[in-house]
């Protein structure tokens, strides 16, 4: 709707990798390409530094941290190792997400435990520690009352919306599009900053970018696919405005 705060795009460049680790070469780099989403509008840049590091890996994180002119919003699950990695690098931004080796994309929210239990020592740990290197942290979850509750609970500033069941739904039902809303206000009123990612594409993303709680989105796959055919800096321009249109 006229007159919202514009919503903040970040581009995960995750599968620039993806196509470069398919020859295991040297291109696409997902730094250029990083570059390229800055100069098309590009808010942020975001990418997952996997367990397994099948796209993004260790050299491209630390060349994005000192190449990315906007913000760096690196994705990781609790892995030692690529715990120390982040917090060493210490972006503006890290996503807490859960990771399975045989998925192939990210499936769903974090399990952050029934009420009036403990959260998994882990995944406070992360959180602590990377709240200690001077990192914003948010955590992916589903958009339901009891996980946005027990996040608050972990004192981080943000979560992100798992939109999966939405963008797998919306040509049939507006059930997951309303639970995103009552999930975006509840979260608000709860003292969190809302973001929300996963399966939004250029058919889907209008009706999220419309939801006034929400203040991030973060997109790849989607615009990465689709730069192939118009180039990066096209993509991102043609999401920034379907967005821009939404609020």
């Amino acid at each position: 709707m006229a007159g919202q705060a514009q919503m903040r795009l970040y581009v995960n460049i995750d599968h620039v990798a993806t196509v470069r680790e398919a020859r295991r070469t040297d291109e696409p780099d997902p730094v250029e390409a990083a570059m390229a989403c800055e100069r098309a509008g590009a808010d942020g840049i975001t990418a997952h530094l996997r367990e397994d590091r099948r796209h993004i890996n260790d050299e491209d994180v630390r060349r994005l941290a000192a190449g990315v002119t906007t913000v760096l919003n690196l994705e990781l699950a609790t892995a030692e190792d690529v715990l120390s990695v982040v917090t060493g690098l210490a972006p503006h931004q890290a996503t807490l997400v859960p990771e399975r080796r045989e998925e192939i994309t990210t499936e769903g929210g974090l399990s952050l435990g029934a009420p009036g239990t403990l959260a998994e020592p882990r995944l406070v740990e992360a959180i602590d520690r990377m709240k200690a290197a001077g990192i914003r942290v948010s955590l992916f979850i589903d958009p339901d009352h009891v996980t946005i509750d027990r996040a608050a609970d972990l004192s981080v500033p943000a979560v992100e919306l798992h939109t999966g069941e939405y963008a797998n739904t919306y040509r049939d039902s507006d059930v997951a599009l309303e639970r995103l809303r009552e999930a975006a206000r509840h979260a608000r009123v709860s003292g969190l900053a809302v973001h929300a990612g996963h399966g939004l594409t250029y058919r889907n993303v209008t009706p999220v970018a419309a939801i006034p709680e929400i203040e991030e989105l973060n997109i790849g796959h989607s615009i990465v696919s689709h730069s192939i055919m118009v180039g990066m800096e096209a993509a991102v321009r043609e999401m920034r405005a379907l967005i821009d249109a939404a609020r």
